[in-house]
């Protein structure tokens, strides 16, 4: 990766940008992702801000200058008996920067900041078929523990999740 990339948590005076980011995610990859872009165009920019505020949930970007690139995200469970897991949510790294190692940065800081907080367990889905990112996971530790046919619908067609997951500790 390009040593001018820097990847930082958002806060909430990153929203406009991340929100573009996010917008363009859901809109250029409908398969890839749980939420609509009709849905959450339609959502006041606050809404991203308090997304961004959330104790629960932290999201990473990439950036090239001042551009945001690239995004990821982690949701910490809320509930005492899941405290010590979390999901890996949100990742897109935009079109022009695929292949520069942003998706790998963005991974790997919040692969990082996951063992530091205690977590042990993490869990994501990716559409099945979408084999960069499947590998990409992989290179991370992730390993596949079943598929969900059916999981989503776009437009009338559905699509499979796989899901995988990362454990730090033995349980």
């Amino acid at each position: 990766m390009s040593p001018d990339v820097l990847v930082r948590r958002l806060t909430q005076a990153d929203a406009s940008a991340y929100r573009a980011v996010r917008l363009r995610a859901l809109r250029e990859h409908p398969e890839a992702f749980t939420s609509d872009a009709d849905e959450e165009a339609s959502q006041p920019l606050d809404v991203m801000a308090q997304r961004l505020g959330h104790p629960e949930r932290k999201v990473w970007g990439a950036f090239a200058a001042d551009a945001l690139m690239g995004t990821i995200g982690l949701d910490r469970e809320h509930r005492v008996k899941n405290r010590h897991k979390a999901t890996v949510v949100g990742m897109y790294v935009a079109t022009e920067y695929a292949g520069k190692g942003a998706g790998r940065a963005l991974i790997n800081t919040l692969l990082a900041d996951a063992r530091a907080t205690g977590l042990e367990l993490l869990v994501l889905t990716v559409t099945e078929g979408n084999l960069s990112a499947i590998r990409l996971y992989e290179h991370a530790g992730f390993k596949t523990f079943g598929v969900e046919p059916g999981a989503i619908k776009v437009a009338g067609r559905a699509w499979a999740k796989t899901h995988m997951y990362l454990q730090f500790k033995t349980p």
